[in-house]
């Protein structure tokens, strides 16, 4: 005679007196679960971090952590992706609408100092002033400000750093970073790349 195996204390496969075991009894031979009980297990609800498993028996199967990020609310230029690449070219395309960023060094306004208004390169919207932008060394535009409510701010998923994006279309911009000890008014630098500008010189401007 076999070793008798104790009965796992699973839910009764079915709700049928003649296949439910009493809790404690023995069975040599314990029924096996059926893909309809798999199917009809819950999910347990979520947890504050956003964790969602199902239970099996005594074994978790876990499906990821969900990373819930607050939603911006959209821009009043709005263009499918289609509408965008017909009007960007491949690498405004690939900065603007995939958040890609140029080689450092090689930006058109990374040494420009010209004054006028830099806009953005997808909607035309005015974005920073030529009097914001300083030379940080970095290998990109930068500015210590934007024209009022003309930038996002949005952290990273990795929470490293914080996106600039324009209000208007929500094109990538860049980051902003905060506290490096430039000597400017705000001790910001918005890191922008060029291809996410349009100049505008002082001179085309409408007088005022």
């Amino acid at each position: 005679m076999g070793l008798l195996r104790p009965l796992r204390l699973y839910p009764p496969i079915s709700s049928s007196p003649a296949s439910a075991i009493p809790l404690g009894v023995f069975s040599p031979n314990p029924p096996p679960i059926s893909r309809s009980t798999v199917g009809s297990l819950s999910a347990f609800p979520s947890s504050s971090f956003g964790h969602r498993s199902f239970i099996l028996g005594r074994r978790e199967l876990s499906l990821g952590t969900v990373v819930k990020m607050a939603a911006q609310p959209p821009g009043p230029v709005q263009k499918s992706e289609d509408e965008w690449r017909a009007v960007l070219s491949p690498e405004q395309f690939r900065i603007l609408r995939m958040k890609g960023t140029e080689y450092p060094g090689t930006g058109e306004y990374d040494k420009f100092f010209e004054e006028g208004v830099y806009n953005c390169a997808g909607c035309g919207t005015p974005l920073y002033r030529s009097t914001t932008k300083f030379n940080s060394g970095c290998g990109w535009p930068a500015f210590y400000e934007g024209l009022p409510g003309a930038i996002n701010l949005n952290p990273d998923p990795d929470g490293r750093r914080t996106e600039i994006t324009c209000a208007a279309c929500g094109g990538h911009l860049g980051h902003v970073f905060k506290g490096e000890g430039f000597p400017t008014p705000t001790n910001e630098r918005h890191c922008v790349n060029s291809i996410s500008l349009k100049f505008l010189p002082a001179s085309s401007s409408p007088s005022q």
